[in-house]
C-alpha cells in the first residue's frame, strides 16, 4: 500500500485514478483498475443514456467490490447531464469526478450525499473555486495532458506546487504521470494522487480502443502530440497526425466552429479510436505517450508502477 490522503478519502490501497476517457472508460476498465487498487470511472456522457449508466454501474459491481467512480464531462453539451447525476447516485456510486466545465451545479447535487467529488481544475483560481464550492479533492491538469486542457501554457510541474499551497483539500496530479517515477514526483511537489489517462488506453482491458490507438501510443514520443481547437478557446491535445495537422491548418484562418466540427467532432473522435482509421479522425493523448512502450494488463501496470515507487523511495533514503 502507498497511503495518503487521497487513498484515504477514497478508500482505495493505491492513490491512483484512471482518467475518464471518452468512449473508452466502461465497465471492463473501470473494474479492472479498482481490483488493482486504484480508482477505476466510467464515462457517463459517451453513454446513450442513464439506463446505460446503470447498466455500467452494475457491470463493475458484478465484477468487484473494490470503489469506482463516475465521471461527468459537463462541458461536452451534448445532452443535459443532471440526468445521468441522479442515475449516479440512484446506484450509490463511491466517487463521481466533474470535468469540462462549471462543476458548482454537479456539487450541489452532491451535497447532504456519502458521494466523494472529484473536480478537474487547470489553474490556481480554478482549484480554489473549486474547494470553496464544496469538492472533496481537485485534480490539476497542465498543458501536457491528453484530451481537453486549460488555456494557459502551463505544465504540471509548475502548476502542481501552487495549487498544493493554495488549497486545504487533497490535489490529484493529472497530465504527463505514466509510471512509479512520475507519481513519486508529483508527491514530492504536493500531489496526494495522480490521475492518468493516456496510460490507461494502452492497457489490454482497454477493450474499446482499436488497436491501432493503443500500438501508435506504444510508438509515439513525446513530440508526437498536438494541440487543437485553441482557436475555439477549447484546447485538447491528440495525437499527431494527417487530420490533427488538417485541423491547425484550417484554425490558421480562424474559422468559426461549424467549420471546424466535422473534423472535431465525436464521431471524428470514434472513427481513430473504435475504427483504427488512422487519418480518418483523432485520438487523444498527451504528452506522456512518450514513457508508453507496452500493452500490459491493467494488474502488470500496477505491479510496475509500485516497484518503481519503492525505487523511488530507496533513492530518497539514499
Amino acid at each position: 500500500m502507498l497511503h495518503t490522503s487521497v487513498t484515504e478519502l477514497l478508500n482505495i490501497r493505491y492513490p491512483i485514478i484512471q482518467g475518464g476517457l471518452s468512449y473508452l472508460a466502461y465497465a471492463d476498465l473501470a473494474s479492472a483498475v479498482s481490483k488493482a487498487g486504484g480508482l477505476g470511472q466510467i464515462t457517463a456522457m459517451s453513454l446513450p443514456d442513464e439506463k446505460a449508466l446503470k447498466q455500467e454501474i452494475r457491470s463493475v459491481r458484478q465484477q468487484t467490490d473494490s470503489p469506482f467512480g463516475v465521471n461527468i464531462a459537463i462541458g461536452r453539451g451534448v445532452r443535459p447531464y443532471q440526468e445521468m447525476v441522479e442515475a449516479a447516485l440512484s446506484e450509490k456510486v463511491d466517487v463521481i469526478s466533474i470535468t469540462g466545465g462549471n462543476p458548482v451545479p454537479v456539487l450541489d447535487m452532491l451535497k447532504n450525499t456519502n458521494v466523494k467529488a472529484l473536480v478537474l481544475t487547470a489553474s490556481v483560481r480554478q482549484a480554489v473555486k473549486a474547494e470553496e464550492a464544496g469538492a472533496d479533492a481537485v485534480m490539476i491538469v497542465g498543458r501536457e495532458g491528453g484530451g481537453h486542457v486549460g488555456r494557459d501554457d502551463t505544465g504540471t510541474m509548475v502548476l502542481l506546487p501552487q495549487v498544493a499551497a493554495s488549497v486545504n483539500i487533497p490535489v490529484i496530479a493529472s497530465g504527463g504521470i505514466a509510471d512509479g517515477r512520475s507519481m513519486m514526483a508529483a508527491i514530492a511537489l504536493g500531489a496526494e494522487g495522480v490521475e492518468m489517462g493516456t496510460r490507461f488506453i494502452a492497457v489490454k482491458e482497454c477493450v474499446h480502443a482499436h488497436p491501432m490507438y493503443q500500438e501508435t501510443l506504444t510508438r509515439a514520443a513525446e513530440t508526437d502530440t498536438v494541440v487543437i481547437k485553441e482557436s475555439i478557446g477549447a484546447p485538447g491535445r491528440v495525437l499527431k497526425n494527417r487530420w490533427s495537422e488538417q485541423i491547425l491548418e484550417m484554425e490558421k484562418s480562424s474559422p468559426d466552429v461549424e467549420e471546424l466540427l466535422p473534423y472535431i467532432d465525436a464521431q471524428a473522435n470514434k472513427t481513430f479510436i473504435h475504427e483504427g482509421k488512422q487519418d480518418s479522425g483523432f485520438g487523444w493523448a498527451g504528452q506522456a505517450a512518450g514513457r508508453i512502450h507496452d500493452i500490459p494488463s491493467v494488474q502488470e501496470l500496477f505491479n510496475r508502477i509500485m516497484e518503481e515507487a519503492e525505487h523511488v523511495k530507496e533513492r530518497w533514503n539514499r
